[in-house]
């Protein structure tokens, strides 16, 4: 895991869409298409401005899923990750090849399953992921479950996970905020051929400290992405903060 040290969010997302113009590029290049995973939330406000911006990527060569959603919660809601990957992405990009997000509001069983059949057979090329305040990987909260196979799960929140969505201004008080979403699991996050990790903001700061350079432990459920051969790690001066310069 290499990490890549900014000035503040707008030059982290900048650089960290910039790269993955890049590999979704040479995926087209190397194989014709390219499969590729979006994050949602603040940290990828930049990230997504940038990839809109460049206008060398073939877009209809490319296939999109995203990592999770809340459990019966309205598309229209203003926290739905399916509205703010339409609003803030997908309407921009009438000649995508395809986007498959996840529906929150079916039964969960059978969703997981039909996005489970869809994503293995996409190998995913290149991963836009986030890491939480508590250390998540997508809604992959402390403890999380390493050894499922299983692409999509349906997952409990933790308290601290709420507190950030609350935080962050999706919802107008923590009461509402969902108890239990869809995620991507672990494994499926780490079949991704590329991984590109945006975390600004001093508040996710220890999370970085935890995850980067501690022990891998589903207590730290991003510290996994230390073994991943190819994730770069974008960050700015308040989330490094914790780092050791020597």
């Amino acid at each position: 895991m290499n990490s890549i040290i900014c000035k503040n969010p707008a030059e982290l997302g900048r650089l960290a869409g910039i790269l993955g113009t890049a590999l979704i590029k040479t995926a087209i290049k190397e194989q014709g298409f390219a499969n590729i995973i979006l994050a949602t939330g603040t940290s990828q406000f930049e990230t997504l401005k940038q990839l809109l911006v460049d206008q060398t990527i073939d877009w209809s060569k490319v296939t999109v899923f995203h990592l999770d959603e809340y459990l019966n919660l309205p598309v229209t809601h203003p926290a739905s990750f399916r509205k703010y990957l339409t609003e803030r992405f997908f309407k921009h990009l009438p000649q995508l090849k395809h986007y498959h997000l996840i529906n929150g509001e079916v039964n969960p069983v059978e969703e997981c399953a039909r996005l489970g059949n869809l994503i293995q057979k996409h190998p995913i090329d290149v991963a836009f992921i986030g890491i939480g305040e508590n250390g998540h990987l997508a809604f992959n909260d402390p403890p999380a479950d390493f050894e499922t196979k299983e692409p999509y799960i349906v997952v409990n929140l933790d308290e601290a996970c709420r507190k950030q969505q609350f935080g962050e201004g999706w919802f107008p008080s923590l009461e509402v905020v969902p108890k239990q979403a869809i995620s991507m699991s672990i494994h499926q996050i780490m079949k991704s051929k590329a991984l590109i990790c945006s975390v600004p903001d001093v508040r996710k700061a220890e999370a970085v400290k935890n995850c980067a350079t501690g022990e891998i432990s589903p207590i730290h459920p991003a510290s996994i992405l230390q073994s991943h051969s190819n994730c770069q790690l974008f960050l700015d001066e308040g989330s490094s903060s914790l780092l050791s310069t020597n």
